[in-house]
């Protein structure tokens, strides 16, 4: 059920060979992302459980769910826009749907991610989920 921006993100995985340059790629999905304006890095949004600095800030519009992220890591930068890919424009009430660790899986993040790294991506999906839950 992964979104078509997803999609490309898996198919570029598909073409690279090694893991320094996805994690080239992912650092410059991050870098392409917007930044989160400042007035948003907020208690509210910060994502606990993350090693590095995270802030979500959810945008539901029309029942579409998006959001805005930013953290002050580049590599998790990379992963808050890889999750904006996955959910973005997603049906709130779908948003539950989403088999991120699934998804995330087909890209091999969760074999080349430190546990640290990997705890802060999961503390994440668990703030989409609940955002989406409640919105």
């Amino acid at each position: 059920m992964a979104t078509p921006a997803f999609e490309d993100i898996a198919e570029t995985f598909d073409f690279l060979d090694d893991w320094e340059e996805r994690y080239r790629h992912v650092i410059e999905l991050g870098k392409a992302m917007p930044p989160l304006d400042d007035s948003f890095k907020v208690p509210a949004y910060k994502v606990d459980g993350c090693a590095s600095q995270v802030w979500l800030r959810p945008v539901i519009s029309g029942g579409k769910f998006d959001f805005q992220g930013d953290s002050d890591a580049m590599i998790v930068r990379g992963l808050i826009a890889v999750l904006h890919a996955l959910y973005s424009g997603v049906p709130v009430a779908d948003v539950a749907k989403v088999d991120a660790p699934a998804e995330l899986a087909r890209l091999g993040l969760n074999e080349h991610l430190s546990s640290q790294r990997s705890n802060g991506v999961r503390a994440m999906v668990e703030r989409i989920r609940k955002v989406a839950a409640e919105g």
